[in-house]
């Protein structure tokens, strides 16, 4: 009889025992957000602009062209996560 008494209790105590486990409270809460990759983007003279003269039509014509220029980005950052705060559920 006492065997049976004992494990009993032992079967209530661990029934019972991961409600007690662990009873913190919430102090904040934070979301897992993607920041983006920031570059610097710089530009060189690839070609002046210049005027030419060209026929067209039976005319000359002064023609205008814009200068050309080539962008490089580099990477300044890259992607990464961040947490902010967020109100808690």
């Amino acid at each position: 009889m006492k065997t049976i008494m004992i494990g009993a209790i032992v079967a209530m105590a661990a029934a019972a025992s991961p409600a007690l486990a662990w009873e913190g409270q919430k102090v904040a809460c934070y979301d897992k957000v993607w920041v983006e990759t920031t570059y610097t983007v710089t530009k060189e003279l690839e070609y002046p602009s210049k005027k030419k003269w060209e026929h067209h039509d039976g005319q000359m014509v002064k023609m205008y062209y814009p200068p050309i220029y080539m962008e490089n980005r580099h990477v300044d950052t890259p992607g990464h996560y961040v947490l902010r705060k967020a109100p808690c559920n």
